[in-house]
């Protein structure tokens, strides 16, 4: 049987005549178009990058925000301004896309460590978020620990979508931001869901691979016993934690956090303080009243949603007489969503290329992430000590004379003539002597050699650390480790989600 075919218009050739058709195969088209959508769906918006755990639009959102500015000292502004600069600039999609992203990294009960700091009604785990006409935003202290360093030249750049401005293709990332704030994402053919984790653990577990790489999962885990999910609750399932940090997929179940007791003076029953990565206390209630309604779960009389902005979350069942709180806790951890299951799925760009990844391997890719950036920036930092130490030497040569220097300058006819008159005679190079002619006269004059010397003596002690760090790969590797201590110290936090 004959393949079928085609025709499709393409734009003519050198010689050919223009509006020519050209038979194609149906299949061969197909496969080629289906595989550049699929590229593009996991390369460029669904799969976050396995060194600084971001997707596309998150990396673009916060470089844009550093770039306007907008630092955690400085005031908030519109959120769809942001969202207008991001896809003006750098993001070419929808702009309810960015603004999803947005909010998400605003919110406490996504983020275990939100990077943006939101002004306004950032939404609730049952209500969206106000339209970006009303909403503020501006960068949290923790997204500098991301964006900080970009500009020296710590990461690889890349030109935007129509190459008239350039973004980065990676964050300098302080902190394994994948596993800390986890993140969830539908591609083609494939998926991503991981748990947030806590900060101090997951840094401790770093440092503690920094110093021996050859530590085993088992070592790793008594820094990192599981997932900590920013709405607290019970983790039930040690399992499903070990087998998705051995492999990089594993299932487990999050409890509600409840109290059970006398909630009036004469009645028993639950309260829940904590519920379940995701789920809203009104979801919780709609399940329950529906349960009761049923006639699914007997004994509850009535249930309330206390739940505000200030005291968290707090939701009151009521139970009739006669029936025991623990035997109708069992049925509601049973029937409802005060008992959720998670199931982790690491998939993350390592190269370019997506790949499932267990506990280590995401701490290994961080590590060498790190590595790499401290040596860049130290690179870049010895290569501006460097120059200034340059014109620093030069500066005091000439101090010496002040009055030769001047007299040299207004006795030459033009730029090209002075400077080769500065060079001959007091020994200068090039860009020691462009620097004199181009520094105004009242700034040289008033130059002192005692600072000049004090400056000079900074930068040779700047140079001299600097080249024994990029010399030592245990220096650098300390270096990481001591910048991750500074960064647990400033952000980490208890644990909020216990482990059975």
């Amino acid at each position: 049987m004959a393949e079928k075919k085609k025709t499709k218009n393409v734009g003519p050739k050198p010689g050919e005549h223009p509006g020519k058709v050209v038979d194609v195969d149906v299949s061969s088209e197909m496969s080629d178009s289906f595989l550049e959508y699929a590229y593009s769906v996991i390369y460029s918006r669904a799969l976050p990058d396995a060194r600084d755990g971001l997707k596309p639009v998150h990396r673009r959102i916060l470089h844009q925000m550093a770039d306007m500015g907008l630092r955690p000292e400085k005031g908030h502004v519109k959120s769809a301004r942001v969202v207008g600069e991001v896809m003006g600039k750098l993001h070419p999609h929808g702009d309810g896309a960015i603004y999803d992203a947005l909010v998400r990294m605003s919110q406490d009960f996504s983020m275990r460590l939100p990077l943006i700091d939101g002004h306004g009604n950032f939404g609730s785990l049952d209500a969206g978020p106000a339209a970006m006409r009303y909403t503020e935003a501006r960068l949290a202290n923790a997204a500098m620990l991301m964006v900080d360093e970009a500009d020296e030249d710590t990461v690889d750049f890349g030109a935007n979508y129509d190459g008239q401005i350039l973004e980065p293709l990676v964050l300098p990332a302080a902190f394994p931001n994948l596993l800390v704030n986890g993140t969830t994402g539908i591609a083609v053919g494939m998926a991503t869901n991981m748990a947030p984790h806590n900060l101090g653990e997951v840094i401790e577990a770093t440092k503690h691979l920094i110093d021996n790489p050859k530590a085993t999962l088992k070592q790793l885990m008594k820094f990192v016993p599981g997932p900590d999910f920013p709405t607290g609750g019970e983790l039930i399932g040690k399992e499903g934690v070990l087998e998705a940090y051995e492999t990089g997929k594993g299932a487990f179940k999050v409890r509600a956090t409840v109290e059970t007791g006398k909630v009036t003076t004469r009645k028993q029953g639950i309260t829940i303080t904590e519920l379940p990565y995701g789920i809203g206390p009104e979801k919780v209630v709609e399940k329950i009243s529906d349960l009761v309604k049923g006639k699914k779960i007997q004994g509850i009389s009535d249930i309330v949603d206390l739940t505000d902005g200030q005291s968290g979350t707090r939701v009151i069942i009521e139970l009739k007489n006669g029936f025991e709180p623990e035997a109708v806790l069992e049925n509601l951890y049973r029937l409802s969503p005060l008992e959720d299951a998670f199931s982790i799925n690491a998939v993350a760009l390592v190269e370019g290329k997506p790949k499932t990844l267990g506990l280590k391997e995401l701490l290994e890719v961080f590590i060498a992430h790190r590595i790499e950036v401290v040596t860049r920036r130290s690179t870049y930092r010895k290569e501006k000590a460097q120059e200034r130490l340059n014109l620093v030497d030069g500066l005091l040569k000439a101090i010496i004379d002040i009055d030769k220097v001047v007299k040299l300058i207004r006795g030459s006819d033009d730029a090209a003539e002075a400077k080769a008159a500065l060079i001959k005679a007091f020994k200068l190079n090039d860009e020691q002597a462009t620097y004199i002619l181009d520094m105004p006269l009242r700034r040289l004059t008033k130059m002192s050699k005692i600072e000049l010397d004090t400056e000079q003596k900074q930068l040779k002690a700047t140079i001299s650390s600097l080249t024994a760090l990029l010399k030592s790969d245990e220096a650098l590797r300390k270096a990481v480790s001591d910048e991750l201590t500074d960064v647990a110290k400033k952000f980490a936090t208890p644990r909020r989600t216990r482990i059975a």
